[in-house]
């Protein structure tokens, strides 16, 4: 009999492998998603915490690469002075491919004792510092926008502006319009679409997914958050950014090897995995 053809390879390029949700499975979680045809994984830092245990797991995981840095939402609970200087030597670590998850967020409340004005300001500072860093490293930066009301966008287009040629960003879970996305991917920069793009209320998404030029976004999970139909409701695993690919490829009218293919080639160039794998080595 004949063997079933494989799945083409795909990248997982946001997910958060060292979540709570993920403890105690880790291991049969990457090698399901590597039976699903994903063949690469990068697991998300989002503070001081977890950013080096993303390191360990990518060297621990061949398929897991890591990126490191401090979360919008996590700026008010660092209190140590080398916040920075920490990133910075976790960057150099083997198999991190980027700094992220860095950004705005405007959408959760300011945490007690903070006023929105203060947090949205710390926010900043920590953004335009992990920017600065990333554009010295020769790294490139997965940015967190998430927003209420359309006032964190503007903020962030501001905060990148400086860095345009200095690095590339990767808007990830972009939920805009082509139209907002398509004056950054002319700057050299991606936008990346989770499993909300296969919900039916995501119609804005869809568009901006079927209208996406060649080589201006990736594939992600943003596990164990946002599980794609039909898995919606679910803990979200790297294995499902498949059936995200395939509905994608869909809107687009191509077939699912061939959107592999086309993101592979972007991840390829964002992340450069060949050169952190042998680094690695």
């Amino acid at each position: 009999m004949p063997r079933p053809e494989e799945p083409p390879p795909i990248t997982d390029s946001h997910c958060h492998l060292c979540s709570g949700q993920f403890r105690g499975d880790v291991g049969e979680v990457v090698g399901r998603a590597t039976e699903a045809g994903v063949a690469r994984m990068v697991t998300i830092g989002t503070d001081l915490e977890d950013g080096p245990r993303c390191v360990e797991l990518a060297r621990e995981h061949p398929p897991v690469y890591a990126a490191v840095g401090v979360h919008p939402c996590s700026v008010t609970e660092i209190e140590t002075d080398d916040w920075l200087a920490q990133i910075r030597e976790l960057a150099g670590r083997p198999k991190v491919v980027a700094i992220g998850e860095i950004g705005l967020d405007y959408f959760h409340p300011a945490p007690e004792g903070w006023s929105e004005g203060d947090y949205h300001r710390r926010q900043a500072e920590f953004f335009t510092a992990q920017l600065g860093l990333a554009a010295e490293l020769g790294l490139n930066v997965v940015v967190h926008q998430r927003d209420r009301g359309n006032r964190c966008w503007p903020d962030i287009l501001r905060l990148i502006e400086p860095f345009h040629g200095k690095l590339r960003a990767v808007f990830h879970c972009f939920t805009h319009g082509w139209e907002a996305a398509h004056p950054l991917v002319e700057l050299g920069h991606l936008i990346s679409f989770t499993g909300i793009v296969t919900y039916k209320s995501a119609g804005q998404m869809q568009a901006c997914a079927a209208a996406a030029s060649s080589g201006s976004f990736m594939v992600e999970t943003d596990a164990p958050y946002l599980a794609p139909v039909p898995h919606r409701g679910g803990r979200c695993e790297p294995a499902h950014s498949r059936d995200t690919a395939e509905f994608i490829a869909a809107l687009r009218g191509t077939g699912a090897a061939e959107l592999a293919a086309e993101t592979e080639k972007t991840a390829d160039s964002f992340f450069r995995f060949e050169a952190a794998t042998a680094a690695a080595q």
